[in-house]
C-alpha cells in the first residue's frame, strides 16, 4: 500500500500523458486522411479488421510505459507509523557458583553443567531483559555484563569451566560483582539469581553486607542453594583414574535465605536438575515488569515493482510493433 512519495512534485509529469494522447489523436487523423465517396454502400458490410481496431494499442502502452516511469521516479513509499505497545523488561544478573564441589554428580552429568542449562533455558525465554553473568568461587568476576544479545550471553555461559579461578566459595564477592553490574541501571526491576552449593568461606566482602547494598538499591536477589541432602558423589582424579567418594552437602541455607529476606527476594533448594528448572520457572513468573516501547515510523520504498511493470510492458510494446501489429510504411 502507497502511503506517500519521496517526490511527490514530479507526479506532475502524468499531466502530460493525456496531453499525448489528445495529440495522437490529433496526429492520427492527419495521418489517415479522409477520402470522399459518392457513395458508402459498398462499404457498409466491410467489418474492421483486429489489427486496425488495435493498431493503436502499441501507443496506448507507451504512455502506461510512461506513467509508470514517471511513478517510479516520484519513489513511492509505504509507511509504518510510530506505535507504542507494552513489553515486559527486568534487568537480571545470575551469579553462579563454579567452585570445585559444583563437579558434584548428585545432578546429571553434574551440578555445574545442569545449572549451566537451566540458566541457558531461563535466558532463552526472556528475549526483552538485559541478562549478565557473574561467576564466582574463591575470587568473583564478569562472564558477560548484561547484554539483550543473549546469543553472545549463551556462548559465554556454556564456556564456563569449574578451575578456571581459584577455588573456595566467596558468595560475597560474588554478589556484590552482581550489584555492580546492574546497581545504575534505570530499569525499575533488577534481579539478581545467586547459586551456590557451598558455605561461604573466602573473600573480602560479607555477604550479609553485600546483602545490604542490594536492599540500597533496590535490587532483589533470589538464591538457590544447589545440592541434594546428605551425601553426594564426587569425582576425584588419582593414579588409577577417576575414582568417586562420597562427601557432605553443606549448605549455608540460613545465610541464604536471609540474603535473600533482605532483599525481599526468596530462597529455594534444589535436589535435582527438575527442582532446578521449577525454580527458574517460578523466578520467571514473579519477575515480569511492563515497559514501554515506542516503534517509529520506517519507510519502504516501493519503486521497484512499478519499474518492473515499465520494463515488461514496454518488451511487450516493441514486440507488437515489431511482429503482428507491425505498420507498413
Amino acid at each position: 500500500m502507497i502511503n506517500g512519495f519521496e517526490y511527490p512534485y514530479l507526479l506532475l509529469l502524468l499531466s502530460i500523458i493525456p496531453l499525448l494522447i489528445v495529440f495522437q489523436a490529433f496526429y492520427d487523423k492527419k495521418r489517415h486522411p479522409k477520402i470522399k465517396y459518392s457513395q458508402t454502400s459498398p462499404f457498409e458490410n466491410v467489418k474492421k479488421s483486429w489489427r486496425v481496431r488495435l493498431r493503436l494499442l502499441p501507443n496506448y502502452i507507451r504512455y502506461i510505459v510512461l506513467a509508470l516511469l514517471i511513478i517510479t521516479i516520484a519513489r513511492p513509499q509505504s509507511y509504518l507509523s510510530k506505535d507504542e505497545m507494552n513489553v515486559e523488561g527486568v534487568d537480571i544478573v545470575v551469579a553462579l557458583d563454579i567452585s570445585g564441589s559444583m563437579l558434584a554428580e548428585d545432578f546429571k552429568p553434574n551440578r555445574l553443567e545442569a545449572a549451566k542449562d537451566v540458566a541457558i533455558d531461563f535466558m532463552q525465554g526472556r528475549a526483552t531483559d538485559n541478562i549478565g553473568l557473574v561467576v564466582f568461587s574463591g575470587e568473583a568476576f564478569t562472564q558477560c555484563p548484561p547484554t539483550t544479545d543473549h546469543s553472545i550471553l549463551i556462548d559465554l555461559t556454556s564456556k564456563i569451566e569449574s578451575g578456571i579461578i581459584q577455588d573456595g566459595t566467596a558468595i560475597g564477592d560474588g554478589l556484590a560483582t552482581a550489584i555492580n553490574r546492574i546497581k545504575d541501571t534505570k530499569t525499575k526491576s533488577k534481579t539478581i539469581i545467586l547459586l551456590t552449593d557451598g558455605v561461604n568461606n573466602m573473600g573480602a566482602i560479607d555477604p550479609l553486607t553485600a546483602a545490604e547494598i542490594a536492599k540500597d538499591y533496590k535490587i532483589r536477589v533470589y538464591t538457590i542453594g544447589i545440592g541434594k541432602i546428605g551425601m553426594a558423589p564426587y569425582p576425584f582424579q588419582t593414579p588409577f583414574g577417576k575414582q568417586y567418594q562420597n562427601i557432605e552437602v553443606k549448605i549455608d541455607e540460613p545465610l541464604l535465605k536471609e540474603i535473600a529476606k533482605i532483599t525481599t527476594g526468596k530462597y529455594f533448594r534444589s535436589t535435582d536438575k527438575n527442582s532446578l528448572q521449577t525454580i527458574f520457572k517460578e523466578i520467571d513468573s514473579m519477575e515480569k515488569s511492563i515497559i514501554d516501547v515506542s516503534y517509529y515510523k520506517t519507510k519502504k520504498d516501493l519503486a521497484f515493482p512499478f519499474l518492473i511493470g515499465a520494463l515488461l510492458l514496454l518488451i511487450i510494446e516493441v514486440l507488437l510493433r515489431k511482429t503482428i501489429l507491425q505498420a507498413n510504411p
